[in-house]
């Protein structure tokens, strides 16, 4: 029987992610035969800083390594054609959202990953926070009563000076939605995940608070502190803001607020499901803490605690009650689930990752929220979700 041990990966990207790709796939056991980064300089000096035994010096050498699975990290731009490649020389497929940097992509990736047989995974993590996955369970199963009002936010700060910059901010390489393609695509995956419902049209409005900021001359790591000196100003034809309203299957309603320039909101994804029964409630920034709201009894405030959640809960907590589990440990449950479909040699019936046809439901989504934008109407959403879908 093989373990996962017996499994090499290899990580297209060097930065702030394709790292955290590499230390969660070492904590469940895989080995990452090597990096594949923006240059081979780069690819040998990220190698050695992680210690792994190898800096690839472009795709073709990656693909010829004896790796059975490949995590794409690279911009946006990238995905698409790598992911071409790689389901071609017949390896399993782990990539980060956006799948592609249009939905007619997308689709064809679909098509291309499902006659392959393949694994294939977008890197929806925050479905694995524990406290999600239970509450994904507890919903399902009726727990809150009917699905009726779906509310929450996606906030962060990091780029809200003019000085801040970020290959996402152009259109040609994060692609034509960037906050709602970068962050709000996981508040959209994740509440779908949650309540099992699909968006069947919305109204959107994106706002460009900031429509020129200051480039830096040189590279910027994503998230970095530092303040250029050298820039030259840029027009920003992306998002910093926006606003959705939300019409789900079965008639429940939703709103959500997508933001990247929210004072003192480093990573707060929040939402609430409103049922006809009771409420649940979290947010990234407290993962520990899943607020239940009940009208004839008091509210409960459940802390991830193996002992209390239900399987699904259970299945995907990797420490004990009272020992925190954090954004690294999603990754990590992410990856053990898409691993045990790797052993197997083909995806499960039903796997409990976001598979790529959930990852091209989301670039749908995006279709419908730039349409809306564009003209200010409601907008359906063309489904057609392919086979595959985890929905």
């Amino acid at each position: 029987m093989p373990h996962r041990s017996d499994v090499a990966a290899a990580v297209i990207g060097s930065g702030f992610i394709g790292t955290v790709h590499v230390e969660a796939l070492r904590r469940i056991g895989v080995r990452v035969a090597g990096i594949l980064g923006s240059s081979a300089e780069r690819a040998t000096a990220s190698a050695e800083r992680l210690g792994v035994a190898k800096g690839y010096a472009d795709l073709d050498e990656l693909l010829a390594d004896d790796v059975q699975v490949v995590h794409v990290t690279s911009p946006n731009e990238a995905h698409a054609p790598q992911v071409r490649r790689i389901l071609a020389a017949g390896k399993h497929v782990v990539c980060e959202k956006p799948l592609a940097m249009t939905s007619e992509e997308s689709a064809e990736l679909v098509e291309l990953a499902t006659r392959s047989g393949l694994v294939n995974a977008v890197n929806f993590n925050i479905r694995f926070y524990p406290l999600n996955q239970h509450a994904s369970a507890l919903v399902r199963d009726g727990g809150i009563g009917d699905v009726r009002l779906v509310t929450g936010r996606y906030f962060q700060d990091w780029l809200l000076y003019d000085t801040d910059w970020n290959w996402r901010l152009e259109a040609d390489r994060g692609g034509a939605l960037r906050a709602v393609g970068d962050i709000g695509s996981h508040w959209l995956d994740l509440t779908s995940f949650v309540t099992g419902l699909r968006v069947e049209s919305l109204l959107a409005d994106l706002t460009t608070f900031i429509p020129v900021r200051r480039k830096p001359a040189g590279p910027v790591e994503t998230f970095s502190t530092e303040r250029a000196t050298d820039t030259v100003d840029v027009d920003i034809h992306t998002e910093d803001v926006a606003t959705i309203l939300l019409r789900y299957e079965g008639g429940a309603r939703g709103v959500v607020t997508v933001s990247q320039l929210s004072p003192g909101r480093k990573n707060s994804l929040g939402y609430e499901v409103d049922g006809s029964q009771a409420a649940v409630s979290w947010d990234s920034e407290t993962p520990e803490q899943l607020w239940i709201g009940h009208r004839d009894r008091p509210n409960e405030l459940l802390i991830r605690n193996p002992a209390l959640m239900n399987q699904q809960g259970i299945d995907a907590a990797r420490l004990p009650g009272g020992h925190v589990e954090g954004f690294a440990d999603t990754f990590a449950a992410l990856y053990s689930a898409v691993y045990d479909d790797v052993l197997a040699g083909r995806p499960s019936a039903r796997p409990r990752y976001a598979t790529f046809a959930d990852g091209h439901e989301e670039m749908l989504l995006g279709d419908a929220v730039l349409e809306s934008a564009r003209t200010g109407r409601w907008t359906d959403v063309r489904h057609a979700v392919p086979e595959g879908s985890t929905r």
